[in-house]
């Protein structure tokens, strides 16, 4: 293990957990993403900047070849998966550091199944929506790591993932619209 990542994570972090006994209003952050443009194009393409403006980079996206798409570019699906590979992955790398877990290898790989039926409102008993999701994590410990360790590991990931605790219990998302 990097003795210099462990401290780094420690460094970063412990200060953080302190200051968020003492004043927890402080640990509710918001992240954000935008689109912009697009209505110049086709429906079937788009752009969407994840994080503050000043400190975004667009992805470009397009819509599954399943709802009329080309399926050309990631889809707003794929972008989910993503976001959900990328939040159990750090989690997983920030923990292991955390507990003395050298990694040697890590991929985490998220599918989700839809019935889009629904969404083209062909059938309107479809739910639309996902109707579940898959991760499937390959991770590859230094050789003498501790079987036990791995499943605390595992475990405290699952259950410090955002995304993935967002997912599984559900979130209320309100819409608001301005109409010019």
């Amino acid at each position: 293990m990097n003795t210099q990542t462990q401290l780094n994570v420690r460094d970063r972090q412990a200060p953080l957990q302190k200051r968020y006994i003492v004043t927890p209003e402080e640990a509710l952050i918001t992240d954000q993403a935008r689109t912009s443009g697009g209505v110049d194009t086709d429906p079937f393409h788009g752009t969407v900047h994840p994080g503050k403006p000043n400190n975004s980079m667009p992805l470009h996206f397009g819509i599954h070849s399943a709802v009329g798409g080309y399926h050309d570019a990631p889809n707003p699906g794929d972008m989910l998966c993503a976001a959900l590979a990328a939040c159990l992955d750090s989690t997983l790398r920030i923990i292991a550091d955390r507990l003395g877990v050298w990694i040697r290898s890590l991929e985490v790989a998220v599918k989700a199944n839809v019935d889009v039926r629904g969404t083209l409102m062909v059938d309107r008993k479809v739910q639309v929506g996902f109707q579940q999701m898959q991760c499937h994590i390959d991770i590859l410990a230094d050789e003498q790591t501790d079987p036990r360790l791995m499943q605390k590991l595992i475990a405290a990931a699952e259950h410090s993932c955002v995304n993935l605790q967002t997912l599984r219990t559900g979130v209320s998302v309100q819409t608001s619209v301005n109409i010019g």
